[in-house]
């Protein structure tokens, strides 16, 4: 619904048209124009911009981006995560751990060339605002804030106070009627002196005239007038004084669920949300936030979800603080978090094949926290991703609920990798393991620690940025000897030396190496000890150190064939034949890559095999014989051949090993 504002539209399309400092001076303005609506919360300020975007957007034709800057508790949103939130509007991923300059350039990269428009709802600050500006005057941004934006150049705050007296009337007739308006003119426009034409205080007080039919207005400006002020600045003592009235007249058990509302993540509730918080059922929470609706207390969003309008939520806290005791309300957030834990759970469980242990736990949940098909959790988790977050954020801040927080965490990550994969979900995880990192140093948790340093540091490596990733093993070392947990400190080990051998430091690289498998040799972990000795060959090849590197390739072919691992038997053989090429023994690479082409085939392993078989076709090339050369570059393409004749879609070659064609070393 929206009311009035003629004046204010009027002046921010006048605001569109007007010469700019820069236009004035000759120059083409260097970034976006900014129309800034100014108000106090509730005042209708984010009406008023969401009214005018309408207006606007046809004219952009990369359509409209939102954002908001200020949480419901009045915490700033920080630059990156609002400025990835932009991005994943525009279906383009940030790196996982860039930082705020990276993200930000990222986006003003972005709306270079591109006509879109942007709202900035609740900026806490000019600074905020400013990052996020493209650097394209083709776009336009419309901010939302209390004040003035210093330091943004060339802006004119549009200030938003109470609505005119007969647009006033028009919103509380929505919520009355007309009848009872029509009877007492003169008292309504009294009510919406008491409410200084603050929407917000309107519809609190249109919803209590709608609970009660029989009530008149100037019943309510009576009650109103009585209510005592609380001593709060003046300019929110109408909306104060609304809410009070409201409020207490509401039953004990809805004025209960509707404070611990206040602790729903970012303001946003549905009816499982509210049942955990309240201890009630689900139907009986719809019911609740139904009403809350009526009553203005709370307004419908997309998907059968609540927002608690930001204005009401420092009324909420207050209220919670005074009436329910600590353990109460800690109570209530465990129930929450416990609730969103099972949901996270469900999840990721509708993924599980039909029979697993999984999907038989999930049959035995009520039908509530069920998700009936797979699609459907993915959805809800995809439109949920914000509040789980912002969830999690809260469960670690409170400091209290370390092992729910975990938990919660560890059931996230586990959903969304599950349903979107490790890679496409990097950002959030990143995140995610950041928080973990947080409860592990507070509760020192050494083997948490470690873990969450070698999660995040493999993600710093997948972005490149090995130097991160390096500090980050280590520091994953020092914890994993700190928890005696010899998993972390192998894995920490063998990840430095990865990170060395990505900087092209293969003296260190086979350091780091040579002690992870010296821990893999004593605890007799054969599989890792063949894939370390494939690791040092590759850096010793890489150094030009042949004699070592030939040793480790043969030792991990070894150990690849007494595992049964006949396909990683031949991809160490091949790298030998590679070593032996390079080192000037052709006759001895021959012998050792057709030892190899023959183990492939019997792995059943296609595309080795074709890649093998165009290895050995290089090498008689180089050794003379182009014939035999041309017999197995076409036996090769018979086997990359789709269908039965060729079955050319075998397993991928992990890639621990490449298969070259070429004699040029890496």
């Amino acid at each position: 619904m929206f009311f009035g504002r003629e004046r204010e539209i009027k002046a921010l399309r006048a605001d569109i048209s007007r010469a700019g400092l820069d236009t004035l001076a000759g120059r083409k303005a260097p970034r976006a124009r900014v129309l800034l609506i100014a108000g106090r919360p509730g005042s209708g300020r984010t009406a008023l911009a969401e009214r005018l975007v309408r207006d606007l957007e046809r004219g952009y034709r990369d359509g409209v981006l939102r954002a908001r800057l200020t949480e419901p508790g009045g915490d700033a949103v920080p630059v990156e995560r609002v400025a990835r939130g932009l991005l994943a509007d525009l279906g383009i991923a940030a790196p996982a751990g860039a930082d705020e300059d990276d993200v930000s350039a990222l986006l003003r990269d972005t709306l270079q060339d591109r006509r879109a428009l942007l709202l900035l709802d609740d900026a806490a600050d000019a600074e905020q605002v400013d990052a996020l500006l493209p650097d394209n005057p083709d776009c336009l941004v419309v901010a939302v804030a209390h004040g003035p934006l210093t330091g943004i150049p060339d802006v004119r705050p549009c200030t938003v106070g109470g609505l005119d007296v007969k647009a006033a009337v028009e919103l509380l007739e929505t919520y009355a009627g007309s009848v009872r308006i029509t009877v007492d003119p003169q008292a309504a426009e009294t009510l919406t002196e008491l409410c200084a034409g603050q929407p917000a205080a309107l519809v609190l007080a249109g919803g209590w005239l709608a609970a009660r039919p029989t009530a008149s207005v100037a019943d309510l400006a009576k009650r109103l007038r009585a209510v005592p002020d609380d001593g709060g600045p003046a300019a929110l003592r109408p909306l104060a004084r609304a809410f009070r009235l409201a409020y207490e007249a509401l039953p004990a058990p809805g004025a209960r669920a509707l404070r611990l509302l206040a602790l729903a993540p970012l303001g946003a509730a549905d009816p499982q949300t509210l049942s955990a918080l309240a201890g009630c059922s689900v139907s009986t929470a719809a019911s609740l936030l139904d009403g809350f609706v009526a009553l203005g207390f709370v307004r419908e969003a997309p998907h059968g979800r609540y927002e608690v309008p930001g204005c009401l939520m420092p009324f909420l806290r207050e209220r919670l603080a005074a009436e329910d005791r600590p353990a109460e309300t800690q109570l209530a957030r465990a129930r929450m978090l416990e609730r969103t834990v099972r949901l996270l759970q469900s999840c990721r469980a509708v993924t599980e094949p039909e029979g697993s242990p999984a999907r038989r736990r999930l049959g035995g949940l009520p039908r509530a926290l069920r998700f009936p098909r797979r699609e459907d959790a993915a959805d809800w988790l995809d439109r949920r991703e914000a509040t789980l977050l912002a969830c999690a954020r809260l469960a670690v801040a409170d400091g209290e609920l370390d092992t729910l927080a975990r938990r919660l965490i560890a059931a996230l990550v586990r959903a969304l990798a599950a349903h979107r994969g490790t890679e496409a979900a990097a950002p959030e995880l990143y995140g995610l393991h950041g928080l973990v990192l947080d409860v592990a140093e507070r509760r020192g948790l050494h083997r948490e620690r470690a873990a969450a340093l070698l999660n995040l540091a493999d993600l710093d490596a997948a972005t490149g940025r090995t130097r991160d990733a390096l500090a980050r093993y280590r520091a994953a070392l020092d914890a994993g000897r700190l928890a005696n947990d010899p998993y972390a400190t192998g894995r920490a080990m063998e990840s430095v030396g990865g990170a060395y051998q990505e900087l092209g430091d293969w003296q260190r690289a086979a350091d780091w190496y040579g002690r992870a498998l010296a821990q893999r040799l004593a605890r007799d972990e054969r599989e890792d000890q063949a894939r370390l000795y494939g690791r040092l060959g590759a850096v010793h090849t890489y150094a030009g150190r042949y004699g070592e590197a030939l040793r480790d390739w043969r030792a991990a072919a070894a150990g690849y064939r007494r595992l049964g691992d006949v396909a990683g038997h031949a991809r160490a053989l091949s790298e030998a034949a590679r070593v032996q090429e390079y080192a000037g023994r052709p006759d001895d690479s021959l012998r050792t890559c057709e030892e190899a082409v023959e183990w492939a085939r019997r792995a059943g392993d296609v595309r080795l095999h074709a890649a093998l078989r165009l290895r050995l076709a290089d090498t008689l090339d180089r050794l003379g014989d182009p014939a035999a050369a041309r017999l197995h570059r076409a036996a090769a393409e018979r086997l990359l051949e789709p269908g039965p004749a060729g079955q050319g879609s075998g397993p991928s070659v992990p890639p621990t090993y490449e298969i070259r064609s070429g004699s040029q070393k890496n």
